[in-house]
């Protein structure tokens, strides 16, 4: 195994740093615990880059605490997210630039979290090749608790160690790591884990869990990891029970993570296979159900019915998340879970053009420059099922929500398993 001795020139140089600090702008977020903005940091930016430059050539860098914040979960429960401030961001992505090429080319071929030219849809692919091209078709669905949360410090320095020789570097990572936390005000020292957040914690999870990784590939185990979601195909239910114990093993006791033993369940492909957002079958894909309902309380959010912004406005912010969620799902066969979304928000913006007609009477004179000559029904514009009236689609057809710009996510292509597959 090759090894590196003198990094840490390569982290520290002007050109570096400036790359890291343009992906982090490219990146937004939010302010750390300093409050500074990522476009404050950049109206002062060469002198504040001439100043990492200095403190991490001579070694006098130190990171601040990372700022806490609670993100809600479907299940009701929150996930800690630690913010770095923008500072120690540009220095975690200018360690980043450095250390990815020299880790990701020997990671496990079946781990594509958080990786270059790799992504969910990749993961999702080989899942479903497991299961129909090798007839892997028991499946262990590992659950870890909290795994950024209880990474060991020492074993992540371990497994950088063994390919980077640099104690400067080392001792960068480190102080990542020992940062801290601040949460209203309190300051938390870390003694495990890497903050969900941070830009280097992905790449320091990878490494961490590599090792997990090659010791299921030395014994022949086939597994799909994206970060800590991971699936361990088996060719029968006695054999995949097998592998949990196995996997379970050298998770609990060499990298002192901890599984979740209610989360962690044996299923198959007729039952169906969940992970990353939809569920696996030997025939489908389908998109799982709590993805739909979160989606749809997104769009709820951004089309009220009383509220003042008018209808060019409100779908001006919702093409992004049509675009996006659309994007993300079309690997799965959901042609018609798509007409029937569309359906339901174009019903949706109906009713909110029908609160701005406020009376029948607006609505009878968009029809008649539409030439309609048939009876004039005096409907409430109130009411949500007259939304579906044909008088209500004939004076606002579908054609006029594409006039007006509306993504029409039906007329997606889906099923596009195939393009994602090596």
């Amino acid at each position: 195994m090759k090894k590196w001795y003198s990094l840490i020139d390569k982290i520290y140089s002007k050109k570096n740093l400036e790359d890291a600090y343009r992906r982090v702008r490219a990146n937004k977020g939010k302010p750390g615990i300093d409050q500074v903005t990522v476009e404050a940091y950049g109206s002062n930016l060469e002198e504040n880059l001439e100043t990492l430059h200095h403190d991490l050539k001579i070694g006098a860098y130190k990171p601040q605490p990372v700022r806490r914040v609670k993100i809600p979960k479907p299940d009701g429960s929150t996930r800690p997210l630690g913010i770095p401030t923008v500072k120690d961001r540009v220095v975690q992505q200018a360690t980043l630039n450095i250390l990815q090429p020299i880790f990701d080319p020997d990671f496990h071929p079946s781990s594509y979290g958080y990786r270059p030219n790799r992504s969910c849809h990749k993961a999702i692919a080989k899942s479903e090749q497991f299961i129909n091209k090798y007839n892997l078709r028991h499946v262990v669905d590992m659950d870890l608790s909290k795994c950024f949360d209880k990474l060991n410090h020492e074993l992540i320095i371990e497994e950088v160690a063994k390919k980077v020789s640099d104690g400067s570097v080392l001792k960068l990572i480190k102080k990542f790591l020992k940062s801290g936390v601040m949460e209203d005000g309190a300051l938390e020292d870390t003694e495990i884990g890497s903050p969900q957040g941070g830009v280097i914690s992905p790449l320091l999870t990878n490494i961490y869990l590599d090792r997990f990784d090659k010791e299921m590939k030395s014994r022949n185990i086939r597994i799909v990891r994206y970060a800590d979601d991971i699936l361990i195909f088996a060719y029968t239910p006695r054999q995949a029970k097998r592998y949990k114990d196995i996997a379970t093993e050298i998770l609990e006791d060499e990298l002192k993570l901890t599984v979740n033993k209610e989360k962690t369940h044996i299923t198959n492909d007729r039952k169906g296979v969940p992970y990353l957002g939809v569920i696996i079958r030997s025939q489908n894909i389908s998109i799982q159900p709590e993805k739909i309902q979160k989606f749809k309380e997104k769009v709820r959010t951004l089309t009220p019915r009383n509220h003042g912004r008018n209808l060019s406005e409100i779908i001006k912010e919702l093409n992004p998340v049509l675009r996006g969620w659309a994007n993300y799902f079309r690997i799965a066969n959901c042609k018609k879970q798509f007409e029937n979304l569309m359906k339901w928000i174009r019903r949706r913006l109906r009713m909110k053009k029908m609160r701005e007609w406020k009376s029948w009477k607006q609505l009878h004179k968009t029809l008649r420059r539409k030439g309609y000559k048939g009876e004039f029904e005096k409907i409430s514009m109130n009411k949500w099922r007259n939304s579906s009236s044909p008088l209500i689609s004939l004076a606002l057809p579908n054609k006029w929500f594409d006039e007006i710009g509306l993504i029409n996510i039906s007329t997606y292509q889906v099923g596009i398993l195939h393009h994602f597959r090596k």
